[in-house]
């Protein structure tokens, strides 16, 4: 009979943890958090310390009773929850309504093995509250922020609309990247190649002019190139040095969670919620050999490169075996975290490095096992050699001309032995043959033309660097925010990339102008770090709260005081009572409503003015948003007519070629 209750947050851990520990122990899931802030209130004694009033949730009610219940005939309790803050505090919040007179352990494991478990469980600690203050000083700023500001967009703006403390920021970035693309003026530029032959040698050697008169050079128009050009036609040409350089290339870290996030989303297609869904499977256990559920990775929360020496020593000795001695550094390799990471966690990596994803590819779905894939190529490949190129660069003078061609030769694969496909690309042509005062003969001058090119609007991946690179929130709520804005209609995913909606233009101006520091890049990323000095020890959260609060509150009186509604009128009547309808924001997108409302509930579609295509349909076509942010045209009918399209119609009554589901 069970003598200890062990509680982990998620049930698909309870079976594999529950094979693990056997039957003196039992094992329940919490299902997440059981104790919050309440829903209907701000919760927070702003006057009296900040103090909490945390409440049990309603929908967790059920699960706390049997926890209760369970707990009564226990001996002691194992708070077994994730390893990182938010763990820490489903645990500590759980305790004093399941902890009186029984002895209460907390533990935590990187890896959902039989080894990792149970050492856990062998040496038990105490709860940490430096990491547990650290999660009530976010969670309460959080609270703050988005309790606050959100009403404030309620009355100024229109329903359903929200802010956040690290939400609105990354909202900033994409608003920010959207203007500068509208704004950009693109320049002209010119390049200049020659085609170049050595005599007794079938090669053409295609060279890009770099200098002239020994100097860096634009070329900005037509006319400069023409004349550049006509005097090199007139020159000869000859090499003038051939210089050689061997160039190590090194692995790349094992993942973090931003990183694994944008490499998912680059080799595999997964968007960053998606990733977090996939590793957390695998994190929690995988039903392999003999239907044994085995945790096939380390846990995917963490910013930490470190490794524990174990994982070192077993996959040092996996290279040595697969791939022989020179594939393995003397020394095992060392990364460096950046300055915030927490060491006590590990990278992202297999818990058993024999475990080849091809063996065990019959147990995954197919989503598992790419991003298995993914994850233990980067890990076995992060402890290997460097890959060694040649680069050979031939530099050629004409008179004052100065032209250079040049290309790397693979001596040595390294590391890429285990991923090919990351090779770069070789010289196409051999180089061996050019040495110093070879005679070369011209056969050819091509200029081009070139524009500059404005900023790439940003991907779920490059979204995720750019956050995790300004400290802005953790790696853990990228996937939360991003599908926060896209579900707030403040921008879109159009093929793969995130456009800045006119709705979340207009609140990012607004957020900027009166809470100047919330929507600031580095006051957030201070914020991160004195969340990290919280759970170091280093700063008290209260203190922090204080700091923070009193010019927070100064702003949003002004704000309440000074940020006018404002309606955005159309030239059109309401056709139920006459009055001015305006334009206003839904959880789909743009509609107009009347300015009566609520007197008057009439509402129709925001129209593009095309007709719909359907036959004997009088409608005309509406832009609205799917489920996942997508955009898609459908008939203002609907649902009476239940066309889509994933665009208008080049014509007015013609079909389209794409169509799509809402």
């Amino acid at each position: 009979m069970a003598k200890s209750l062990v509680i982990v947050e998620s049930p698909t851990k309870v079976k594999t943890i529950n094979k693990i520990l056997g039957t003196k122990y039992k094992v329940l899931s919490s299902m997440g958090h059981l104790i919050d802030l309440p829903k209907s209130k701000l919760g927070v004694a702003v006057d009296d310390n900040f103090k909490a009033s945390m409440i049990v949730m309603r929908a967790k009610q059920k699960v706390l009773n049997q926890l209760k219940k369970e707990a009564k005939t226990m001996e002691e309790i194992y708070f077994a929850t994730d390893p990182d803050r938010e763990g820490e505090a489903i645990g500590w919040n759980i305790r004093p309504y399941l902890g009186e007179g029984k002895k209460v352990y907390r533990v935590t494991f990187q890896e959902i093995t039989k080894s990792a478990v149970q050492k856990a469980f062998e040496h038990p600690r105490a709860f940490d509250v430096k990491k547990i203050d650290a999660q009530m000083a976010r969670r309460i700023l959080d609270r703050i922020v988005g309790y606050m500001i959100s009403p404030l967009l309620w009355k100024k703006v229109g329903s359903r609309l929200s802010a956040g403390r690290v939400q609105s920021v990354a909202l900033r970035l994409i608003v920010e990247r959207e203007r500068a693309i509208k704004n950009f003026v693109p320049q002209e530029y010119w390049q200049i190649v020659v085609d170049l032959q050595k005599e007794g040698f079938p090669d053409i050697l295609t060279a890009s002019l770099e200098k002239v008169d020994s100097e860096k050079f634009e070329l900005k128009d037509k006319a400069a190139t023409d004349a550049i050009v006509a005097e090199i036609r007139r020159g000869t040409f000859a090499v003038s040095d051939v210089i050689e350089k061997d160039i190590k290339r090194n692995s790349a870290p094992p993942f973090i969670t931003s990183t694994m996030q944008q490499e998912a989303f680059n080799k595999l297609g997964f968007n960053a919620a998606k990733t977090m869904k996939v590793a957390q499977e695998l994190y929690e256990g995988i039903e392999i050999e003999n239907k044994e559920a085995i945790g096939l990775i380390t846990y995917m929360r963490t910013d930490s490169v470190n490794v524990s020496n174990e994982a070192i020593g077993s996959v040092r000795d996996f290279i040595k075996d697969r791939y022989g001695a020179r594939y393995l550094p003397d020394a095992p390799n060392r990364y460096k975290s950046k300055k915030s990471a927490q060491e006590a966690h590990e990278a992202i990596r297999p818990s058993d490095v024999l475990r080849r994803p091809q063996d065990i590819k019959k147990f995954l779905d197919e989503d598992q096992y790419k991003l298995y894939e993914l994850i233990w190529r980067r890990f076995v490949s992060s402890q290997m050699t460097p890959a060694v190129y040649q680069n050979k660069k031939i530099e050629i003078k004409s008179g004052r001309f100065q032209f250079g061609a040049s290309g790397s030769t693979l001596l040595f694969d390294g590391f890429l032995a285990l991923d090919p496909a990351g090779r770069e690309d070789e010289a196409r042509i051999n180089l061996a043959h050019y040495v110093k005062n070879d005679v070369l003969a011209l056969l050819e001058v091509k200029p081009t033309q070139h524009f500059t090119k404005p900023p790439p609007r940003y991907s779920e991946a490059s979204l995720v660097k750019v956050l995790e690179e300004e400290g802005i929130g953790r790696p853990s709520t990228y996937a939360a925010i991003i599908q926060t804005i896209v579900a707030r209609n403040y921008v879109l995913r159009e093929r793969g990339y995130f456009m800045a909606t006119e709705l979340g233009m207009r609140i990012c101006d607004l957020l900027v102008e009166y809470f100047p520091k919330i929507m600031d890049v580095g006051f957030t990323a201070r914020m991160e770090e004195n969340l990290d000095m919280v759970e170091e020890g280093n700063l008290d959260y209260i203190n922090l709260l204080k700091e923070f609060y009193s010019p927070f509150k100064q702003e949003l009186d002004y704000a309440m005081q000074n940020i006018e509604r404002t309606e955005d009128f159309v030239d059109q009547k309401c056709p139920d009572c006459g009055r001015q309808m305006v334009v206003k924001w839904g959880r789909r997108g743009k509609f107009l409503s009347c300015s009566g409302f609520p007197e008057c509930k009439y509402a129709q579609a925001f129209t593009t003015g095309v007709k719909c295509p359907q036959e004997n349909c009088d409608g005309e076509l509406v832009k609205r948003r799917g489920h996942r942010g997508r955009s898609f045209y459908g008939c203002s009918r609907y649902p009476k007519c239940t066309y889509t399209a994933n665009a208008l119609p080049e014509t007015p009554g013609t079909e389209p070629a794409n169509l799509a589901k809402p």
